[in-house]
Parts: C-alpha cells; sequence; structure tokens
C-alpha cells in the first residue's frame, strides 16, 4: 500500500512540475501481469503457480537544462526496506552530457557485458541462474566516452559492489566494484562486453570478463553471451561460467517467435561468486511467443512460454532439477505525461 501511494504522489506531484512549465519530458506507466505453472519433476510447486503481478514500473526522464539530464525508474510492487529507501528504485540519476562525453551519479544500472542481463526485466520470459542473482542497480559513478560516428562507446563506472549486503558480509563495512564496457556497432553486429571487478568480502575481489554479442540477419536476431566469474586464473578456464543463446525470429509484423538456451556451471577452487552457487551445473531450454494485437504498436505484448531446466544445483537456486514453467500474460507501456522541451 505504501508503494501504491508513493506511486500516486509522484505522478500528482509531476502534473503540478508540468502545469508550471518543468522540464519533465516524459512520464510512463509499464506493468506485466502473468499465469504461471511450474513443476519439479512432475509435481506442481503451489508457491509459485497462479496468477502473479510481475512488474509495475513508473519511469521519469527529462532535461533540466541543455546537457543536464535525469532518469528514475520506480519499481511499485518492489518494497522499501526499513535499512534502505531506495530499495524500490532501481535507479535514478543525474548525467551531464557533451558532444563525446557523458558524466552520471546517482543509483545506477550497473555496467556488465551481455544482453540478457541488459534487457529489461519486463522484457524477459527465460532467464538464467546468473541474472537471478546478480543486485544489478547499485549507487555509483560513471563517465562514457562515444566516438564521433556514434559506433563505439566506453564506459568506466565506480560503484557500490553488489555483494556488499550479503549475508557473509555481517559488518556491512564499505565494498566497492570497478566496471569497463564496450559497445560497438557494426551494420548487422552489435556488442556489450565488460570487464568487471566486485569485492565479495571486504578487500577480496572476483573479476567477471562477460561477452555480449548480438547479430541480425533481416528478420532473425541472435544474442549469444558468454560469462565467466573467478578469483584466480585457472578458474577462469571454463570452471565457473554462463552461457546465454537466444534466437528471435519476426514473423509478421504481430508475431515473434523465440528459441532460448542458458547454462550456468560453478566448480570453481573458492565459494567466491555469489551469483551462481558452488556446485551448479545446470542447463535450461525453452521457447517463446510474442503477440502484438495492434498493428505497428509493440507497446502492448501478449506472451506464452515454456521452459525446461535439468542438471545440479543446490536447493536454495532459482533454476532446480527437472523444473519445468509454463507461463502466459500480458504486458503493456503508456505514456501518462508529456511535455516536449521548448
Amino acid at each position: 500500500m505504501k508503494n501504491i501511494l508513493t506511486a500516486l504522489i509522484l505522478i500528482l506531484l509531476t502534473t503540478n512540475l508540468l502545469a508550471q512549465g518543468s522540464e519533465v519530458t516524459n512520464l510512463r506507466l509499464e506493468v506485466r501481469t502473468d499465469y504461471q505453472k511450474e513443476f519439479i519433476d512432475g509435481n506442481k510447486i503451489d508457491a509459485n503457480s497462479g496468477f502473479r503481478g510481475k512488474h509495475i514500473n513508473l519511469r521519469l526522464d527529462g532535461n533540466i537544462t541543455e546537457g543536464l539530464s535525469y532518469s528514475f525508474r520506480y519499481r511499485v510492487n518492489r518494497a522499501n526496506g526499513l535499512d534502505n529507501l531506495f530499495s524500490a528504485t532501481d535507479w535514478i540519476n543525474l548525467k551531464y552530457t557533451t558532444s563525446n562525453w557523458a558524466f552520471a551519479a546517482g543509483k545506477q544500472i550497473l555496467f556488465v557485458g551481455g544482453y540478457e542481463y541488459d534487457r529489461a526485466p519486463i522484457d524477459l520470459y527465460i532467464c538464467s541462474e546468473f541474472w537471478y542473482n546478480l543486485a544489478c542497480y547499485q549507487f555509483g559513478v560513471s563517465s562514457t566516452y562515444t566516438t564521433d560516428s556514434g559506433n563505439d562507446s566506453f564506459v568506466f563506472q565506480f560503484c557500490e559492489s553488489p555483494f556488499r549486503r550479503n549475508a557473509l558480509n555481517v559488518n556491512q563495512e564499505e565494498m566497492f566494484g570497478y566496471n569497463l564496457m564496450w559497445y560497438g556497432k557494426r551494420d548487422w553486429f552489435e556488442s556489450t562486453y565488460s570487464v568487471n571487478m566486485y569485492e565479495w568480502m571486504p578487500g577480496k575481489f572476483i573479476s567477471f570478463i562477460a561477452l555480449g554479442n548480438q547479430f541480425t540477419f533481416g528478420d532473425f536476431r541472435i544474442q549469444l553471451d558468454y560469462m565467466t566469474r573467478a578469483t584466480n586464473f585457472n578458474d577462469m578456464l571454463g570452471k565457473n561460467m554462463s552461457a546465454m543463446a537466444e534466437v528471435l525470429w519476426k514473423a509478421s509484423d504481430k508475431l515473434n517467435v523465440i528459441g532460448k538456451m542458458t547454462y550456468d556451471k560453478n566448480l570453481a577452487s573458492d565459494t567466491a561468486d555469489l551469483c551462481v552457487a558452488h556446485g551448479t551445473d545446470i542447463l535450461r531450454i525453452g521457447a517463446a511467443v510474442e503477440f502484438f494485437p495492434i498493428k505497428d504498436y509493440k507497446d502492448l505484448r501478449m506472451h506464452l512460454s515454456y521452459c525446461f531446466t535439468d542438471g545440479k544445483s543446490p536447493a536454495t537456486t532459482a533454476l532446480q532439477p527437472v523444473q519445468t514453467i509454463i507461463n502466459t500474460g500480458i504486458t503493456w507501456k503508456v505514456g501518462l505525461l508529456n511535455k516536449k522541451n521548448k
């Protein structure tokens, strides 16, 4: 109830700002509701089955003055914690942009490579174990350099570690992360590559190398992600990794057909990886269809998805052996208020 009241207050305040000639440019509402069935070895899991309100997001974007902008996304269906009033805020930041450079500060998305990770949760149906367990919104600062052609952007980000509130860190000490990212675009090929270092305990770091690749051929889009995580060189060589592959076929203006596979493995020599639990070796395969009932309008979407998971994993993980999930739902994204800058 408190989150709903907060959302209503935000809408009222924004309406008042617009009436006073504020530089607010866009306020959008994003909603997704699903009906889901989950089975483990043929037995229905009641706690994870039934109707679900997956996402209610409010997104506010605008310019304060030339070159200075802000962005804010609030997750109405996520509770604020007593120790963190920003728990329900995915991001809220200011950005200053020049011809080639951009500088941002606030709560931000972690710059980690890979297309599964990079897409909004509201647009995903079948996800890897890694995706479920990275706290990807953290406070920090970032700088971005974009080439004159616009084909390449390089980002450096200094931020809080996503593992700072893990139960192992009982003292809640300061813990930080460092991200270096490359976004590339070449006709039919695009990339999101990164190298990352995060404290998983105070003074102890785990490193990521993430390679996201996207290929577009006519009506087909192929996304291939590979990530390795380790505290030492030997574990970087395939002992602790995640791979994701997705093929999307635009069958018509109203229909997309999707096939996806994810594979997560952690057989590392230590337990530093807090995203994919030690002992995990699990594969997920699935398919989905997206239907857009209104021609040339992608903000109203219906979906049906199926996935099957098998392998080995601890009992506490999101992906479980002999797990089947069937999901259907509807997503809509609407503009509540809009004002063009003068």
